[in-house]
């Protein structure tokens, strides 16, 4: 459900939320699609590409992911076999999704597009407990978590989240993927403007300090991807691994904690129980609106939520989809640009 029905407030767009423009069914040209490989997949139960692909999304200006009107979803991707990028939309009525994928990687793309559409995930695994979390499930059944099983793509721009605004994290993605990825493979005439493939780990490895500093990264982050991309493949295993062993592998790099890799692995593994700790709001969203505690820590979100074991994860997200949210007390975070100094 859309509109006026599910408002697209910051907290929705927090839990992942994304507005995708009704599908036209007419799709693009075919001066647009030229070159294209192309896989069509019906998912067998509804899927809302707004909700499901929404995480991927790192703020309204993501060079790596864009929505048009024809209501049609675009990523790009740098996969194990090279750069790439799909373009996705539900046929209406069916909801059979057709991809079409451009570059080295299109085969890549179009064979993980049922994993990214949240094939691996098991919505009946989820048993709501509360009155407000069965609602929000309730509204949308499209939601589906889901799964790239590309583990730098999401780790790089959850780095760059740490203790800032999201407004700095989205604008540091921006600068970084526009000045040192590359045009995204394609047809020129039918790509969104602007739209790119993030580096690869060597190019990430060999940013210059003041390039970091311009984008409004500081040195804590900045080495902190350095480190990660100097260890990309290692990292990528973690995609295969169960949970448990997956955020071990990350949190061993210098400066990956808890909230990091639980971030990162939410998206490239599609974890269902991948709970955020750590977080600034997070406690005191969950806690206002399943017990009217916003001072709640970590340990009461975990207490809170211990019901929904194994499911921790997508109860959070149906929480800050309700939009119960406590009002705001204090002013909001300052925002800056360590670049203009």
């Amino acid at each position: 459900m859309a509109g006026r029905f599910d408002p697209l407030t910051r907290a929705a767009v927090r839990g992942g939320r994304t507005a995708v423009p009704a599908p036209t069914g007419a799709g693009p040209d075919a001066a647009a699609t030229a070159g294209a490989r192309v896989r069509e997949w019906a998912p067998g139960r509804g899927v809302d590409l707004g909700l499901t692909l929404g995480p991927l999304r790192r703020g309204p200006g993501d060079p790596t992911f864009r929505t048009t009107p024809d209501g049609s979803v675009w990523k790009t991707s740098r996969t194990p076999q090279g750069p790439a990028t799909l373009r996705v939309a539900l046929a209406p009525g069916t909801g059979t999704a057709r991809a079409e994928a451009w570059g080295p990687g299109a085969e890549w793309m179009l064979d993980g597009l049922p994993a990214l559409l949240g094939d691996g995930d098991d919505p009946a695994a989820f048993v709501p407990r509360h009155r407000l979390v069965h609602a929000s499930h309730r509204r949308r059944p499209g939601l589906r978590l889901t799964r790239t099983g590309l583990v730098l793509e999401s780790l790089i721009p959850t780095v760059l989240e740490q203790k800032v605004t999201s407004d700095e994290a989205y604008r540091a993605w921006r600068r970084l993927v526009s000045w040192y990825g590359e045009p995204a493979p394609g047809p020129r005439a039918g790509l969104p403007q602007g739209l790119h493939v993030m580096p690869d780990a060597r190019t990430w490895a060999l940013i210059p300090s003041w390039d970091w500093h311009k984008a409004g990264v500081d040195a804590k982050r900045s080495a902190a991807i350095v480190r990660c991309a100097r260890v990309a493949n290692r990292l990528e295993e973690a995609a295969g691994m169960e949970l448990p062993q997956a955020a071990a592998r990350l949190e061993a790099v210098p400066g990956i904690g808890p909230w990091t890799s639980a971030e990162t692995l939410q998206r490239s593994n599609g974890a269902a129980d991948a709970l955020t700790t750590g977080d600034l709001h997070l406690p005191g969203i969950i806690g206002y609106a399943l017990a009217g505690n916003r001072d709640a820590d970590d340990a009461e979100m975990l207490e809170l939520l211990a019901p929904y074991a194994g499911q921790r994860h997508r109860a959070a997200r149906l929480i800050l989809l309700a939009g119960r949210v406590p009002p705001r007390r204090t002013p909001k975070m300052p925002r800056t640009d360590i670049g203009k100094l």
